[in-house]
């Protein structure tokens, strides 16, 4: 897998469902991926998503989703050599 692009991506999606396994618990059971995708329409939802930790999953599987990514990036890199 020497195309970087390529290796990024897929290292970027592990890292995503990754994270999922590892951030996407909330009170015992996973969150919804919708819960995760979609942001509060209102006030009461924003409200019930800060209460739930939704804000805090997202950030962490987005961060693992970069972890994910920038590893791709560098075996791409030490494989070209």
């Amino acid at each position: 897998m020497r195309n970087p692009v390529g290796a990024a991506l897929i290292f970027g999606v592990f890292g995503l469902i990754v994270g999922y396994l590892i951030f996407g618990r909330a009170g015992g059971d996973f969150v919804a991926v919708t819960d995760l995708v979609r942001l509060p329409d209102n006030i009461f939802q924003e409200f019930g998503q800060a209460f739930r930790g939704i804000r805090e999953i997202r950030r962490n599987i987005l961060i693992s989703g970069a972890v994910g990514l920038g590893v791709g990036v560098m075996y791409s890199a030490l494989r070209r050599r």
